[in-house]
């Protein structure tokens, strides 16, 4: 095992301990098998164990039919291609009996660490319109994949 030295001082400003990650993964070529009720609930079974037992924060989501969004922050050993490996093989049994033979996870996921500077706030505002703009609801409120899961206090 390879031991990678400790980031400079100069990114300590921007890679903080327990930073916060805000995290894109899709459904292979796109398809629509995420956003339903057994899906839902299997990701609230999954943060809330990693928060109990991993101290990993799932703060805010969105679940769409196509692809997931979330935020979520861990110790300072969280392995954010890990946890994500997890979460997608925990999803895929409730998803697995629709779509039985077939793959279902596109591959990797995309993430972006919110820096200091950005607003973790802006960013929910902006990715829970999702619905709204993919014209599945007529409001915000009628979306029922979308929730918060524990409390992440960054302003």
């Amino acid at each position: 095992m390879i031991d990678h030295p400790k980031l400079p001082r100069r990114l300590a400003r921007i890679f903080t301990n327990n930073p916060l990650f805000f995290v894109t993964f899709c459904t292979h070529q796109r398809r629509d098998i995420l956003a339903t009720n057994s899906v839902n609930a299997a990701f609230i079974e999954f943060a809330i164990r990693a928060h109990a037992e991993h101290n990993v924060a799932v703060g805010r989501y969105v679940i769409m039919p196509d692809h997931s969004h979330l935020f979520v922050c861990g110790p300072d050993d969280f392995r954010l291609g890990d946890w994500i490996g997890m979460l997608k093989r925990h999803l895929t049994g409730a998803i697995r009996p629709i779509e039985a033979s077939r793959p279902i996870w596109q591959r990797g996921f995309f993430d972006h660490l919110l820096r200091s500077e950005e607003s973790y706030g802006q960013k929910w505002n902006y990715v829970r319109e999702n619905p709204v703009r993919a014209r599945l609801v007529a409001r915000v409120e009628d979306w029922p994949f979308a929730c918060e899961i524990v409390i992440i206090d960054r302003v």
